[in-house]
């Protein structure tokens, strides 16, 4: 998944995966980016869903959104990029570290949790059982 947000292709080897009475199995196979996004296509649509949500909650359209911060590794696979543009009509900022925003995201909420912190409320769709 990592490798195919900057190829078109990668290879999956997953050596000694199974075996049956013959020896062990071995998976080798080829994945396009094409493949990847046509099984996870339906996911992102249903990914807009929140934030169309969010959008009629506040009032404002997607034009109204002054930047638009991608969160979570997800965020990298192209195809999640380019329907983020479509949605929002922009590009989505590339200079903020998915991964890192979730760590700090992660951080203000233990924070809150410990009652380090009071007066941040974080909105998520992670709930806190998890």
């Amino acid at each position: 998944k990592i490798e195919l947000s900057s190829a078109q292709q990668t290879e999956i080897n997953l050596p000694y995966i199974t075996a049956d009475a013959s020896g062990p199995k071995h998976l080798n196979i080829k994945l396009t980016r094409a493949k990847l996004e046509s099984l996870v296509e339906d996911l992102i649509t249903r990914t807009l869903e929140p934030c169309r949500t969010a959008l009629k909650d506040a009032g404002l359209s997607g034009s109204q959104i002054d930047e638009v911060i991608l969160v979570g590794g997800q965020t990298r696979m192209p195809k999640v990029q380019e329907a983020v543009k479509d949605f929002f009509g922009k590009e989505p900022r590339k200079d903020v570290n998915p991964d890192e925003a979730v760590a700090v995201g992660a951080a203000i909420q233990g924070a809150v949790l410990a009652g380090e912190v009071k007066d941040v409320l974080l909105l998520d769709v992670t709930p806190l059982s998890l």
